[in-house]
């Protein structure tokens, strides 16, 4: 079961009293046509669906700051707001927004305190300027009710349980952050591609020494070898592996196993090079190796081996571009570095990369920042309606990093389609410079209470 504690506010006689009475399932609260007939603060538990709630029933908001009853009420309800996980700004649908209304608006948006905005008293047809006058506060979608007809109630719950959803989100990536840090260790980096890439002579150079058996055959590396290095004072542990054929010519036992061990290193590292002769890059099997480490959820750099053998590398590196953009979208931004083991050339440049691509998998994004980011990038292009019924996208969170994984709290989220998915990938990918890493996006929305099994 989830707990949450919810303040009703307001400003009087909207029927705040009303619904502590219809969620706490008991006529607690007093209840007139009078405006005023609650003054002090009373409390009820209530459950919804898998919810446990307690529910702060308040005064009417009035605008008063001197020592009178009004004033002494008003504080009771600030101190609510702060108090509760979230509030319920109730306001009166048929009456439509009042000046009141728009002043206690701006002091719970000033609270910073979590606010879901409940249009009362919703039934029939002469409410339906007042809810969506109440868009004009600036706290999200209002939720029409009728407390006293018992109407809406589905509706609150679900908006409850995405609130829900991200706290607990939220709570489990402050536990998770101390096993999110960087681990006190080596970078762990693999360097893997087909046979007779050039992997172990890469790895010669990066350490200045003949470490590595190397030849022109192919397969000579058969077990992922390891070796502890540093490069510029960072410590590092480079795994040389065995070249990775097309699954079909694997047929030696001994080859089986290498690739076994190769596909260890993958998710053992937190890096991988793949490495791709230049003069023949993309093939197939290097593509289903990119695949391999973004499904991995590892931090990729491409090296480009053989680059001195390449006719205008000027041209062929922008080719080379377009050609990784178009073929490996789950990784776009992934950084292509032209090196070679024999000479040298391009060590420093590959190093840079690798760091940089450690960086951005341990990529962290405040909750805030996301929403902000979110709540523009939805507007500029809204999720298509599902039957008539348009798919709502509430909160957006980051659960961990390496890789950078977040999670999506919305309804009808079963519907929303792949390619909108891959726009919101995109859009955080953009703005958050998570260039040529794998990012994971989850989705999570709440169950109706009230459908039957």
């Amino acid at each position: 079961m989830r707990h949450l504690k919810i303040a009703i506010v307001g400003r009087p006689n909207v029927g705040k009293s009303t619904l502590f009475n219809r969620l706490v399932g008991r006529k607690l609260a007093l209840v007139d046509d009078r405006p005023g007939v609650t003054r002090d603060r009373r409390e009820g538990e209530a459950t919804i669906g898998d919810l446990d709630l307690l529910v702060i029933d308040t005064a009417g908001f009035e605008e008063a700051t001197d020592d009178s009853l009004e004033a002494r009420m008003r504080r009771q309800t600030e101190m609510a707001i702060t108090e509760a996980d979230i509030s319920l700004f109730v306001i009166d649908a048929r009456a439509g927004v009042t000046p009141l209304d728009r002043a206690f608006a701006s002091l719970l948006r000033k609270s910073g305190s979590p606010v879901l905005v409940v249009a009362n008293k919703a039934e029939g047809n002469a409410a339906e300027a007042g809810i969506y006058e109440a868009y004009e506060f600036g706290l999200g979608d209002p939720i029409p009710m009728s407390a006293e007809h018992n109407e809406g109630i589905p509706d609150l719950y679900r908006a409850l349980i995405d609130f829900a959803g991200a706290r607990e989100a939220e709570a489990e990536i402050a536990e998770a952050e101390d096993a999110d840090e960087r681990p006190a260790g080596p970078l762990r980096i693999a360097v893997i591609g087909q046979p007779n890439a050039g992997k172990s002579t890469l790895i010669n150079r990066i350490v200045g020494a003949d470490r590595l058996l190397t030849g022109p055959e192919a397969g000579i590396t058969r077990d992922s070898i390891t070796l502890e290095w540093s490069w510029h004072g960072r410590e590092l542990r480079l795994i040389d592996t065995a070249g990775m054929r097309r699954k079909a010519r694997v047929q030696d036992k001994l080859e089986r196993l290498s690739v076994a061990d190769t596909l260890n290193s993958i998710r053992f590292a937190e890096v991988v090079i793949l490495l791709m002769d230049a003069t023949m890059p993309f093939e197939k099997q290097d593509l289903q190796l990119a695949d391999l480490i973004a499904r991995e959820g590892r931090a990729l750099v491409i090296g480009l081996s053989k680059w001195d053998l390449v006719d205008d590398p000027s041209q062929a590196m922008q080719a080379l571009r377009e050609r990784a953009e178009r073929l490996l979208p789950q990784v776009s931004g992934v950084q292509l570095i032209p090196v070679s083991g024999l000479t040298g050339r391009g060590l420093d440049k590959l190093m840079k990369a690798v760091f940089e691509a450690d960086d951005i998998w341990n990529t962290r994004v405040r909750t805030a920042k996301l929403n902000d980011w979110f709540g523009e990038w939805v507007d500029q292009h809204a999720p298509p309606a599902v039957s008539g019924r348009r798919i709502k996208l509430r909160y957006i969170t980051q659960s961990k990093a390496r890789p950078p994984t977040f999670i999506l709290f919305g309804n009808q989220l079963d519907a929303l389609p792949d390619s909108y998915k891959r726009y919101i990938v995109n859009g955080l990918r953009q703005t958050f410079d998570l260039a040529g890493t794998p990012i994971r996006l989850y989705l999570r929305q709440g169950d109706n209470p009230y459908a039957k099994d």
